[in-house]
């Protein structure tokens, strides 16, 4: 039976670690405000050039523009999968299940290579381990997150796409849902989408009026829209990273409240069989 020392030592040390719990929620409960309202301002914008862009593609040649093209034409070149995860651990099964949908998309591709172009250290970390084939990574961006972060992401993987070293680009990420839910989501990236943004994935009739023409428009549009989906998705996997740290940090904090409950009843059946002994010992003493 432990003293009652030792279960005072480690009632302390279970309020310290709960008064840590407590104090992580609460940034990560500040940090979530301004990272929810940054990923609700950039879904519009997103989406709608989502929209746009997937509906222009229905309409134009694959071989209008690089970025059009697809596994037909790059033949065996293997699938880039940016996985996006968190800088750092203390939120739960965020990390561990965007890996997971990593592992469970390379398994589903038959045989067809995946490389990986991964954002965030636990990521990294993770697949660094396997020995996969890692054409791009980065860490520690989350925090001071900007577009300048995603445009040199999109950099790197329209550059691996037009050289014909990969056949398709996807994205794996944790989307924002609520406080208490994240989805992992895992969606294609390059080539467009082609009629995605249509009913029934067909074109409706007619065509765009270019001005000045159809390859400049593409030229710059194309580019711009891979930054900005892959800026909404690091906005949503950080928005769903502190979402998830702070639904963490409240149940670690209540388990440590029960543990500690349990602990303090323990400690004073302890003590009272102590002095009960105690109190024994002295009438026997008498006695004698």
């Amino acid at each position: 039976m432990p003293s009652l020392i030792d279960i005072r030592r480690r009632v302390r040390a279970v309020r310290a670690t709960q008064q840590i719990t407590k104090a992580m929620k609460m940034v990560a409960a500040s940090r979530l405000r301004r990272a929810q309202e940054r990923v609700v301002n950039a879904r519009p914008y997103a989406q709608r050039m989502a929209h746009v862009l997937n509906g222009l593609a229905a309409r134009v040649e694959p071989g209008r523009h690089p970025l059009l093209g697809g596994l037909d034409a790059i033949g065996d070149a293997p699938t880039l999968l940016v996985v996006v995860s968190a800088d750092k651990g203390l939120c739960g099964s965020f990390n561990s299940n965007v890996t997971k949908a990593a592992s469970s998309f390379v398994r589903e591709q038959q045989g067809r290579a995946v490389a990986f172009a991964l954002v965030g250290r636990k990521g990294r970390d993770y697949f660094r381990r396997r020995r996969v084939d890692i054409r791009y990574e980065c860490a520690q961006i989350f925090g001071r997150l900007k577009l300048d972060h995603a445009r040199q992401i999109a950099r790197v993987v329209i550059e691996q796409f037009v050289e014909a070293r990969a056949g398709r680009v996807c994205l794996a990420y944790n989307e924002f849902k609520t406080v208490m839910q994240q989805r992992v989501v895992v969606e294609q990236l390059l080539p467009i989408p082609r009629g995605a943004g249509t009913e029934a994935g067909n074109a409706p009739p007619g065509d765009y009026l270019y001005e000045p023409s159809a390859d400049e428009i593409l030229a710059r549009l194309l580019p711009q829209y891979v930054e900005v989906q892959i800026f909404r998705a690091l906005l949503e996997s950080e928005a769903a990273e502190h979402a998830a740290r702070m639904t963490a940090m409240d149940a670690a904090s209540r388990n440590a409240a029960d543990m500690i409950d349990d602990l303090t009843l323990y400690m004073n059946k302890v003590r009272q069989a102590a002095i009960t002994r105690e109190i024994i010992e002295v009438v026997s003493g008498a006695r004698t």
